[in-house]
Order: structure tokens, then C-alpha cells, then sequence
């Protein structure tokens, strides 16, 4: 009963538009009361975006293992949702019909505040819940910035996927070839957020015979404090090192910076001052 619930009000949203259907005509498409809709759903919103909650259950379980990285867990959920969608897109009949109907999916949430809305809640949502697991692991307050941040980059991740979809689902490409190009965005972004995820010590990789002792920053490092604002205040004004309370993790920031910088050139053809 509850997929034919969604399955019937997204063909009469996509039909009319969403705020044009009223719960009660899906109710009686489907031959229940409006009652026995909202037993299913709390909100009209979550009929057709319902597949928001099993992302939050996925979300939960595969950042609550310690064994597993992070950014390699959302990259699993993230590849079993896009699969999903491209295994429903190769089985159709018609694989440009079904390319133009998730199309139109998503320009009929893109063009209902009400759903934007309600997506947007539900991200906010999915933030917390990734922080509080991301602090628990690195023994940190949720309302500390590292694991605030964590969160919103990871989650991020959805809307690069989301967003690349549209490029991809022209009718020309097959569903092969649509899950590879939008992955290979997908994980374009994802490097740049691995690295800053190594700066976060209970969630980057463990390294072996790491010298533990201060040292100073290499040159190249001190032109980039100041060629990127906000960094610089690691440094003084005349390129040398500032008095700080802990000059290994500010190195380990910085070589981050750097490192991040070198993907940007490199995946994406960005030109950063060296």
C-alpha cells in the first residue's frame, strides 16, 4: 500500500503539479482515506519523496562503522542509490522516456518551494545526525565545528549527485555509461573532502612513524597562507611562522590546503596562484 501511495502521487504531481493535488484525491486513486494516507506519510511532501528516510537509515548505519572511512561509506550509499536508478533506467522499454521522466522529477521539486523546503529540512536533518556520529567517533561535542563541517561536506555529496544527473540524462547515453559520468563527478568532489577529512584525527587514516616533533613550515606553504584569505592568520604578515599552540596540527592544515589546491587544478582545470 505505501508504494502504490507514492507511486500514484507522483504520476498525479507530475501530471498537474504538486500543489494542484490535494491528499484526498490520492486517497481515493487508491481507494483508502486521507487517514490511512497519512498513517503512511506525515507530510503530502513525503509521498513522493520518500525515499529520503532510507537514505537517513543508510546514512546512519554506514558512518556509525569505525572500520570504514567516512567519505567511502556516503560513496557506497551514494553508488547504490544512483544504481538503483540506472538499473530501473536499462530495464525500460523505453530508456529516453524513463531518462525524461526523472528529468521531470526532479524540475517538479526544483519548482515547488514546498518540496524544496521539505528536501531542504530533511538535509538538515540528515547534518545533524552525521555530526552527532562523526563527534561520537573522534570523541568531540556534535556542536564542535570539526564534525559540523564533516557533516556538510559529506552531505554535500547529494547534491553534486543530484545535480549531475540532469547533464547526463539526455536519451543519448546509456545507463552505464549515465551511472560512470555522474560518479566520476561524484568522486571529483569527494577527493577534495577526503583530504580535508585527514586534518580530523580520529577519522583520517592512520600513518606509521610519524615524527611527532614541531617543525616549520616549508616556503611554498607560507605563500599559500597568503595567497588564500583566512589562512593567513597562521602566519605573520613577513612569511614567518606565528607563535602557535600546536605547530604540527596548523603544518597539517596547511599541507591539506595545499593538497586540495593540486586537486582543483588537476580534476577540474582550476588555476591557483602556486
Amino acid at each position: 500500500m505505501r508504494q502504490q501511495l507514492s507511486d500514484t502521487a507522483t504520476e498525479m504531481f507530475l501530471e498537474r503539479g504538486f500543489d494542484a493535488v490535494r491528499v484526498t484525491e490520492i486517497a481515493e486513486a487508491c481507494g483508502v482515506s486521507e487517514k490511512t494516507v497519512f498513517n503512511y506519510f506525515p507530510t503530502k511532501e513525503s509521498l513522493i519523496l520518500d525515499r529520503l528516510e532510507a537514505t537517513m537509515a543508510s546514512v546512519k548505519t554506514g558512518l556509525a562503522d569505525p572500520g570504514v572511512p567516512p567519505v567511502d561509506a556516503v560513496l557506497r550509499i551514494l553508488d547504490q542509490e544512483l544504481g538503483a536508478m540506472t538499473s530501473s533506467l536499462a530495464a525500460h522499454d523505453d530508456p529516453a522516456q524513463a531518462s525524461a521522466a526523472i528529468r521531470r522529477f526532479g524540475t517538479l521539486i526544483w519548482d515547488t518551494p514546498a518540496l524544496r523546503a521539505y528536501q531542504s529540512d530533511m538535509m538538515d536533518q540528515f547534518t545533524a545526525v552525521a555530526a552527532a556520529i562523526l563527534a561520537e567517533r573522534a570523541g568531540m561535542s556534535p556542536d564542535d565545528p570539526e564534525p559540523r563541517i564533516a557533516a556538510t561536506a559529506l552531505l554535500g555529496l547529494w547534491r553534486i549527485q543530484y545535480r549531475a544527473l540532469p547533464k547526463y540524462l539526455d536519451g543519448t547515453l546509456s545507463a552505464a555509461q549515465v551511472h560512470q559520468a555522474v560518479t566520476a563527478e561524484v568522486r571529483r568532489a569527494a577527493r577534495l573532502i577526503s583530504t580535508g577529512l585527514n586534518s580530523f584525527p580520529a577519522l583520517a587514516p592512520a600513518r606509521q612513524g610519524v615524527d611527532e616533533r614541531p617543525v616549520s613550515p616549508p616556503r611554498s606553504l607560507l605563500s599559500t597562507a597568503h595567497t588564500w584569505p583566512g589562512w593567513s592568520s597562521l602566519l605573520d604578515v613577513r612569511g614567518e611562522q606565528a607563535p602557535v599552540a600546536n605547530p604540527r596540527r596548523h603544518l597539517i592544515v596547511a599541507i591539506d590546503l595545499q593538497r586540495q589546491r593540486h586537486v582543483l587544478r588537476e580534476s577540474a582545470g582550476v588555476q591557483f596562484p602556486r
